[in-house]
């Protein structure tokens, strides 16, 4: 079996970063398997789980990585992945929940305790502030695996949460 490292890289924000980050593995014949990407303000997190031909070792990928000019000021690493990189059930989406309105201090700590009560498993998070000319809204995304014994309950609790505080919550059941 193909080895697996976890490469991510941090760095500044800009066109084609993706695109040089996914040529350069594609090139070096790296699989990609769970793989994000964010702008996160004026940087950008790009993480992935890679299987690595035999032969192609951790520190290689990372080095290659950094000799790329799309990469210049960014931090990179390539470790060997040490957990299983196949997802349980715990790890499939269910259901994704939006909630927005305005900036709320403690909201994701908030929502986060309402799916840990439910055993909710939260696959993905994304918390964003809208620019002014966007809204200025607070939006929050959630991409949860719900135990179908408990949807009714941690939904309606999530719901009720976001509705005291004048937020707006929109559910989705994934088909995923």
């Amino acid at each position: 079996m193909a080895s697996v490292a976890l490469v991510s890289v941090l760095g500044p924000d800009r066109v084609g970063l993706v695109a040089a980050i996914a040529e350069h593995l594609f090139n070096i014949g790296v699989n990609l398997r769970d793989t994000t990407f964010a702008a996160l303000g004026s940087g950008a997190e790009f993480v992935a789980i890679c299987e690595l031909p035999t032969g192609l070792e951790a520190l290689e990928v990372e080095e290659g990585l950094k000799g790329l000019p799309e990469l210049e000021g960014a931090e990179v690493r390539a470790v060997p992945y040490a957990f299983d990189p196949s997802p349980g059930p715990a790890g499939s989406i269910t259901h994704r929940i939006t909630i927005s309105g305005g900036d709320q201090l403690g909201l994701v700590a908030r929502l986060a305790e309402v799916f840990k009560q439910y055993d909710a498993n939260i696959v993905r998070l994304e918390a964003r502030k809208l620019s002014g000319a966007e809204g200025g809204l607070y939006v929050t995304r959630f991409a949860v695996f719900i135990p179908e014994t408990l949807t009714n309950l941690c939904l309606a609790t999530v719901s009720n949460t976001a509705g005291a505080l004048g937020l707006d919550c929109e559910v989705e059941a994934s088909s995923l």
